[in-house]
C-alpha cells in the first residue's frame, strides 16, 4: 500500500511551511504531532521527578515506563531493562565505554571502521589509549562507498575484545551488514557495539536478529525529541560497574541512568512510536504476512510502518540517484548502483565542480532547500576521500515525509546554481 504523503505531512507541523524543503534529515528530522502532543501533555498534567507517592509523580512513572517498554517492542530487546534513555547517543556510548574498559588488557585489540560517525570511533580509540590495547582499523571503498570485508576479516583473525560499526553512515548512505559482521565477531569472541543512528529513521532495528550486545540510536533522527536510547544485553548490563552516585538503583536500566532524565523527551519519543505504529496499522498491509507469524500487537504494527516506510524511502533513493546522476557537474560518493538500493538508505553526499560545499549549501538555503555541509562528524570518511581540507561534502537525506517532487526541485535548482556560475 503506497503511502499517502498528503495526509503523512500534514502529522508533521513544520511541512505547513511548503517554501522549505527539508533535506537536512541527518542531522535531525521534523518532529511528528504525536511527539508534539506527549511533550506538552506531560508537562502540563505529568510534570514529576520519578518514583513518588502521588498523582503527578506515579503519572510521570507511568509514561516514561510505556515509552521504556514501547522501545524495548521497537528494538525487539528481551526485556523493557535492556533500554537505557540518555542525553544523545555520544554520550550514552561514552559513558558505556568507561566500563567496558576495565574488561580489557594492554595486548586486547579493538576494531573500528573508517566508515563511521566520531561517536563510534573515539569512544574506543580514548579508551584503547589509556589501556594500552591495540586498534585495528577497517577500511572502505573509496570508488564504492562500501565496508572493506576482506579488511573486517583481518581484523577479527587477531581476536579482538570489541567490535565497534555503524549499520549505516551518516556520511555516505551505505547500510552495512552487521547482521553478518556480528556473526563474524560473536565467532571470535567480539562484544559487538552497532551505532544504528542512521539506519533507525529508514527501517526495522531488530536487535535479536543482529545479534549484537549493545545498540544505541537518538529518536531525534526519527522524528522526535532530543533523547538517546542504548540497548544492552540484560547479564551485560548488571554486570558491568556504572559511573553513578551511591542512591541511583543498583540493577539496570536505572543504574545507567545518570541524574534526572529528560522527562517529557522520553514522553516524545513514546509518541513517535505511537505515529509508527499508526503507519503500521494504515500504510503496513502489505507487510502483514512477514511478520504477523513471530510478532502481535505494538511489535508487530511497529515492524510493519518501519517496512512501509523502507519500501517507500527505495523510491526516494531512485529518484536522488538518478537526479543527481544525470547532472555532470555533480560527484557522488558512496553506493551509485542503481541495482543496489536496497544497501543504502537516502543519504546522498555530493560535491560540485567549482563550487566549495559551503557556498553549495548557501545557495540551496537561499533558495529554500535545507542540506549540510562538511564532515558531519563522520571525520573519518572525510579524510579517507581526501575532502576534509576542502569543506568536506554537501549532504542530501531524504525520509519518508519527503516527496520525489521535492527531489525534481533540488534538480532543478541545481542546473541553476551551476549555470549561473
Amino acid at each position: 500500500m503506497t503511502l499517502d504523503l498528503s495526509r503523512i505531512r500534514s502529522y508533521f507541523p513544520a511541512l505547513a511551511d511548503d517554501q522549505l524543503i527539508y533535506f537536512d534529515n541527518p542531522a535531525g528530522t521534523q518532529v511528528c504531532q504525536g511527539t508534539l502532543d506527549r511533550v506538552t501533555n506531560y508537562l502540563i498534567h505529568t510534570n514529576a521527578n520519578r518514583h513518588g507517592v502521588f498523582k503527578t509523580a506515579q503519572e510521570s512513572d507511568r509514561v516514561l515506563d510505556e515509552a521504556r517498554a514501547a522501545c524495548k517492542d521497537f528494538y525487539n530487546a528481551s526485556r523493557v531493562e535492556e533500554i537505557v534513555f540518555g542525553p544523545n547517543m555520544t554520550s550514552l556510548t561514552l559513558h558505556l565505554s568507561r566500563s567496558l574498559a576495565h574488561l580489557l588488557e594492554p595486548s586486547d585489540r579493538i576494531v573500528v571502521t573508517w566508515m563511521d560517525h566520531d561517536a563510534n570511533i573515539t569512544p574506543w580509540t580514548l579508551i584503547a589509549e589509556e589501556r594500552g590495547c591495540q586498534v585495528d582499523w577497517v577500511d572502505f571503498d573509496v570508488e564504492e562507498g562500501t565496508l572493506n570485508m576482506q579488511d573486517m576479516e583481518r581484523a577479527l583473525e587477531q581476536r579482538p575484545k570489541l567490535v565497534a560499526v555503524g549499520y549505516a553512515s551518516n556520511a555516505l548512505g551505505t547500510i552495512n551488514p552487521v547482521r553478518k559482521i556480528a556473526q563474524m565477531a560473536k565467532d571470535v569472541g567480539a562484544l559487538v557495539f552497532v551505532d544504528a543512528v542512521q539506519y533507525t529513521p529508514h527501517g526495522i532495528t531488530d536487535v535479536e536478529e543482529i545479534g549484537c550486545d549493545f545498540l544505541v540510536s537518538s529518536a531525534y533522527k526519527w522524528f522526535s525529541t532530543h533523547v538517546g536510547m542504548l540497548y544492552g544485553r540484560i547479564e551485560l548490563l548488571d554486570e558491568l560497574k556504572a559511573y553513578k552516585v551511591r542512591p541511583a538503583p543498583k540493577h539496570p536500566p536505572g543504574k545507567w541512568e545518570t541524574g534526572t532524565s529528560n522527562h517529557e523527551g522520553i514522553a516524545g519519543v513514546l509518541g513517535a512510536l505511537e505515529y509508527f505504529e499508526w503507519l503500521g496499522r494504515e500504510y503496513g498491509g502489505d507487510h502483514l504476512a512477514r511478520y504477523q507469524n513471530d510478532f502481535s500487537g505494538r511489535a508487530l504494527r511497529l515492524r510493519q510502518g518501519m517496512a512501509a516506510i523502507k519500501a517507500y524511502e527505495f523510491e526516494i533513493s531512485r529518484a536522488l540517484l538518478e537526479v543527481l546522476s544525470s547532472i555532470p557537474e555533480v560527484h557522488i560518493y558512496g553506493p551509485t548502483d542503481v541495482g543496489r538500493l536496497d544497501e543504502r538508505v537516502p543519504t546522498f553526499s555530493i560535491n560540485v565542480d567549482g563550487f566549495h560545499p559551503r557556498e553549495l549549501a548557501e545557495k540551496l538555503g537561499q533558495r529554500g532547500i535545507q542540506v549540510w555541509d562538511g564532515n558531519y562528524y563522520a571525520l573519518a570518511v572525510t579524510q579517507r576521500l581526501g575532502v576534509e581540507d576542502s569543506g568536506g561534502m554537501v549532504r542530501i537525506g531524504g525520509v519518508h515525509y519527503n516527496t520525489v517532487e521535492e527531489v525534481y526541485r533540488l534538480g532543478e535548482v541545481l542546473r541553476e546554481i551551476i549555470s549561473s556560475r
